[in-house]
């Protein structure tokens, strides 16, 4: 396996491991995956999603109100789409 493949391989995992968690923002894991997975500039990756530059833009600096199905056009490249989770609890702390 090439060493570029594993290391996306290892991205992807990461990002998402991140933003199940909530540690990162789904417009920082845009960015990341667009420019370290794709290596593209923001033109070329809106106009692959079908979106405007400026939505593009608007959703990596966490910014606008995007639809679902704006998000996802930009996660369905690598694999990921939008959806419901559960919350996790935190467990509840006993006094001994």
């Amino acid at each position: 396996m090439n060493d570029e493949i594993r290391q996306r391989g290892i991205i992807l995992d990461e990002l998402r491991d991140q933003l199940l968690e909530g540690t990162v923002s789904m417009g920082a894991a845009v960015k990341r995956l667009r420019t370290e997975i794709t290596g593209l500039r923001q033109e070329q990756f809106a106009s692959m999603c079908k979106i405007s530059l400026r939505t593009l833009r608007q959703i990596e600096q966490s910014e606008g109100n995007p639809t679902v199905q704006t998000l996802n056009a930009v996660f369905r490249p690598f694999g990921m789409q939008v959806g419901i989770i559960p919350l996790r609890r935190r467990p509840a702390v006993t006094s001994v």
